[in-house]
This record gives structure tokens, sequence and C-alpha cells, in this order.
């Protein structure tokens, strides 16, 4: 705990980052807390870099502003891991996700580490060091923090800072780094984390089995139910659960009356977005049919298109046991046919084209051509 900076004030917040200018990379974790509220809550910044870490604590600085600049300092590689939510808070700061990133948990994917592998489970598998779990679950917005959930956050970037050289010289010596660089910069960019409201209906579970008409109630309530819950700051499910959201597509009310009967409605929801909702749900049956959100269909394969997709799908299970990654982890069948079918696939980006895409498309290619 030598080396553990606990910074609560601005004079120290400014000297530690003026020490860090230069640096060429640095490791980077966050705790938050998002239980009731639609945008994280930012309770602590930890950082390392060689021979420092420090927690920064957000709810007693006057301003982030020199932490700001240094992370999003174009020159300095910021080290996470799993690093979508860590980024997601920043962009909802500043606008934009600080970049370059490099997020351990893809680079443990291609090295064969594991799927979607977790911080401790990393460390443990390349460290040898077993983390503690004690505080995974603790309300970060407590002041004062007490040593040990402190030493628990220092932990989040004290052994990250060990795994990313160790990473970095594994995908050098496989020639690999450059494979990594496009899913790297997807990590970054604004479309990830932005709010778009028309697109909220996609993580409702269940959507697909609605089609027509149906499907385009479920978009107009699910933008609306997103604009609401973002304007409060509150959970999706606190404005509207999902479960009563496939009801309302189901049932499609016409009146106040028959909203009120619809099963999971709360009263007072009824009562203060009553019609709002009946004119959601009016709005999208006056939108022309063409105009609906459309069930994917993919055509029915030919015989000589599916023994193409069987040869290729082993092709992939080969390449995957060779690197030591999940098969699944590269494509499923639905991406191999996407590829058939020259549409946008993940086998066209990223890692996944440079470990097996691009040798996919060229055997698609030269079939083609024989």
């Amino acid at each position: 705990m030598s080396d553990l900076l606990y910074i609560v004030d601005q004079p120290a917040l400014a000297d530690f980052c003026t020490r860090l200018r230069g640096a060429a990379w640095l490791a980077l974790d966050t705790e938050f807390i998002r239980e009731q509220t639609f945008y994280p809550q930012l309770c602590l910044v930890q950082v390392a870099t060689p021979d420092q870490v420090a927690c920064i604590d957000p709810l007693t600085l006057p301003s982030l502003d020199p932490l700001l600049e240094l992370l999003y300092d174009p020159a300095i590689v910021k080290v996470l891991h799993a690093a979508h939510q860590d980024l997601e808070i920043f962009f909802h700061l500043r606008g934009a996700a600080p970049a370059p990133v490099f997020d351990t948990q893809l680079a443990a994917l291609v090295l064969g580490c594991g799927s979607q592998i977790g911080y401790a489970a990393l460390v443990q598998q390349l460290l040898g060091v077993e983390l503690d779990k004690a505080h995974t679950r603790a309300d970060w917005r407590r002041r004062p923090l007490a040593p040990e959930w402190l030493a628990y956050a220092a932990d989040d970037v004290r052994y990250l800072r060990d795994l990313y050289p160790r990473q970095l010289a594994a995908l050098r010596e496989r020639g690999w780094l450059e494979l990594l660089a496009e899913d790297f910069q997807a990590l970054c960019h604004p479309d990830r984390y932005r709010l778009q409201p028309r697109n909220a209906w996609r993580r409702v579970r269940e959507h697909n089995r609605f089609g027509g008409l149906q499907r385009a109630v479920l978009r107009a309530l699910a933008a609306w139910r997103e604009e609401q819950a973002s304007a409060q700051d509150r959970p999706r499910r606190w404005i509207l659960g999902d479960a009563v959201l496939l009801e309302l597509c189901r049932r499609l009310p016409k009146t106040l009356d028959e909203l009120q009967r619809v099963r999971g409605l709360p009263v007072t929801t009824w009562r203060q977005h009553g019609e709002a909702l009946l004119a959601q749900i009016a709005a999208a049956r006056a939108e022309p049919p063409e105009s609906w959100p459309a069930r994917s269909h993919r055509p029915r394969l030919s015989p000589e298109q599916s023994a193409w997709v069987d040869e290729l799908l082993e092709l992939i299970a080969h390449r995957a046991n060779e690197c030591g990654i999940p098969p699944r982890e590269i494509a499923d069948r639905g991406d191999v046919e996407k590829l058939l079918a020259s549409e946008d696939s993940p086998l066209r980006h990223g890692w996944r084209a440079a470990v097996v895409g691009r040798e996919l498309q060229a055997r698609l290619i030269s079939g083609a051509d024989a």
C-alpha cells in the first residue's frame, strides 16, 4: 500500500496529473453506482503507472479537469479491462470516450486465455495472484471510504499494470498487435455510447416474437421509455418494465379504460403517462407498413450454399483451435451466412477478419470463379 495515493483535494490531483504527463500508458478503472439511475454515478477513479497507484475521489473534488486532460491525451494509451462501462462514464462527462485504449479482456480472448474472462480470473491465471472479492457489491457513494475498500479498488489497476506489458509482449511476439487495432478503436466510437432511442426496442428481450404493427409499437414505446428514463435519470424499468412493454404491444389499447386493464401497468404510470402511452401507440398505428421495423428473414440456402457454410465453419473451428479461441467467439452460422450473402458480418472486421475472415472471403471468391 506504500505506493497508493488517495486524492481528495485539487492541488494533489493537479500535482499527480502533472507528474503523469508524457507517460506512454496508464492503467484505468472506475467504481460507480447505477442501480437507481439511468446514467452511471462515478464514485472513484483508479489510475496506475509502473511506480504509482492513485484512487481519485470525484465526490470530494471540485473538478476532474486535470485528470480528464490526462485521459484525453491521444499520446497516452489507456489500459482497461472490459472497457465499455468505464468508457461510457467518460463519454457522458465529455461527449467522447478517451482514446486510444487497450482492453485486456479482449487481448486475453485473442491470446487464448478465455472468453469474456473476468479481471480476477485473468490475474489469477497470468500472475498467480488471488484477489479479494469481498467488496464487489460495495456502495461506493459512502464516505469516508474504508482502507480495505481503497485497497480493493487499487488492486483493480495495481495488477492491470502488470497484465498489460505481458499481453503486449505476447501480441507482438505473434505479430498480432495490429490485429486488435480496429477493435480497440471501435471501443471508443461515439455510437457505442450515444443515446439512440429509435434503436432501444432491440434491447427488449423477446422483441423477435413480434412482427408488423406490434414491432412498430414496440419501437415507439421503447423510444419513449428511453427518453423518459434519460431525462429523469431513472432506470428504464422504473419508467416501464419490459413485461409491461410487451403486453402493451400485444393488446394495443386505444383508450385509457383499455390501458388500465393492461396486466402489470402500475396505477401511477397509468395516471401520469396514460395519454402519452396511448399517443405513442396511435402514432405507431399511423405509420405506413413499409416503415415498420422488419423481422430479419434470411433466405433458405440451397444445398450447395449449406455445404459452403459447413465447410467455412469447419475452417473457423480449425483456426480457432490453432489460436486457442472458442469457435463461437469468432463466428456463428448466421455470421457465415451473412458473409456468403455479401452482407456485413463480424468476420469482415477487426481481429476476426485477420484470424480467418479474409481467408474465408478469399475462398468464397475462388469458389465463385471456379
